[in-house]
């Protein structure tokens, strides 16, 4: 089986997916912009061959690698990134190569957050008022209907990149007279916790593994208020949300895929649908998938591309949570003093890449306990300011 995968160095440790193809008997045909040699020991024991572009943004580049490939090795079976930003390019490549995955007449509905309206309605979900906003009178329309707070964001974003809480009138007029020319959608501001429906479908849309984490704030406030997060996977899935996380893995086709779909909790057994994105989970929460369930979740993903096996066994065994700290926070205990009282909970402990600290903080502990009540406990010791 051959498989492209495109920048795989990046995110640093995503090179276990790579290890994991190449394990369960694939060719592993990387692309990317870094140099060979640049690349680490683990990605490049990782591939068969490695074609290098000057510039990823260059399409016609990646079509002559997937050429050249193609040339060497016969028709590439799959091509992934498991990376969001480049959700788009692959799906014109799986176009222009024929190969199974999401394509080009598919990409809007996970990638324009105004599209994904329409299909978390079809699962029957609710979602936030909101449209896209071209002119001051389109998003003073809509604010007529939902009042202040509202949230700009690109239609077509990644994260919380340039997403803006508007207060009122002159939030507004300053949003307009600043920003891109990015199309925005703008909604109304719901209140409630975020959770997420996480995990793996198999070639039928059916969920091969699925969880769900609920964080302490989201992403947007984490980027935009410099604030440290915490998030953490439940041992109990509530039935309501398994229900229609299910619904929406069928309205959105999801196939042979990782999904993260996002919702707010407004009250008891109420969701409202925030966005869906149709890989991996952010940051290391695939290590946490590992920690949580005792199982190897990239082994899983290999064996299904290669060998469309499907059979996990898994419990929810742990509670595994994400805590992070920011440089530019003062905390009472030191790391010595984390590690002293709550070594044998931790079971990683990651320095975050600068181009995810904005949302992942500088440094991140990663614990786990059966007991809800314990990590409470470690996240308030890690989190706890002068």
């Amino acid at each position: 089986m051959n498989i492209v995968f495109l920048s795989p160095h990046f995110p640093p440790h995503y090179f276990r997916f790579c290890l994991n193809l190449k394990a369960a008997g694939a060719n592993v045909l990387g692309v990317g912009e870094e140099p060979y040699d640049n690349l680490s020991q683990e990605v490049r024991s990782a591939l068969t061959e490695y074609y290098q572009v000057d510039d990823m943004h260059d399409y016609d580049a990646l079509v002559r690698a997937c050429g050249f490939f193609t040339h060497r090795y016969g028709k590439i079976d799959r091509l992934d990134s498991l990376n969001e930003y480049w959700l788009s390019t692959e799906a014109g490549l799986r176009d222009d190569f024929n190969i199974f995955g999401v394509r080009g007449t598919e990409i809007d509905f996970i990638r324009r957050k105004s599209r994904m309206k329409d299909k978390f309605q079809e699962a029957g979900v609710p979602v936030a008022r909101g449209q896209v906003v071209r002119t001051m009178d389109d998003a003073q329309a809509l604010i007529r209907e939902t009042g202040y707070p509202v949230i700009a964001k690109p239609d077509d974003g990644v994260g919380a990149i340039a997403t803006y809480r508007l207060e009122s009138n002159q939030d507004l007029a300053d949003f307009f007279e600043t920003k891109s020319d990015t199309e925005y959608i703008m909604e109304e501001f719901i209140s409630g916790t975020i959770f997420s429906f996480d995990g793996l479908a198999d070639r039928n849309g059916n969920p091969v593994f699925y969880t769900v984490h609920t964080f302490s704030q989201g992403i947007m406030e984490t980027v935009n208020d410099a604030r440290h997060i915490y998030y953490y996977s439940l041992r109990d899935i509530p039935t309501s949300l398994e229900k229609i996380g299910c619904e929406c893995l069928k309205a959105f086709k999801v196939k042979e895929r990782f999904f993260h779909i996002e919702f707010f909790k407004t009250a008891p057994d109420k969701y409202v649908a925030l966005e869906v994105n149709m890989r991996p989970p952010g940051g290391y929460t695939t290590d946490m998938f590992n920690f949580a369930c005792n199982i190897d979740i990239y082994h899983a993903w290999a064996e299904l591309l290669v060998h469309s096996r499907t059979e996990l066994n898994y419990t929810r065994d742990y509670h595994c949570c994400y805590a992070s700290r920011k440089f530019n926070r003062r905390y009472v205990q030191r790391h010595e003093e984390i590690l002293s009282r709550f070594g044998k909970f931790i079971v990683q402990i990651e320095s975050v890449p600068g181009v995810f600290s904005s949302a992942l903080g500088d440094i991140g502990y990663m614990f786990r306990s059966e007991s809800l009540a314990e990590i409470m406990e470690i996240v308030q010791f890690i989190h706890q300011t002068e």
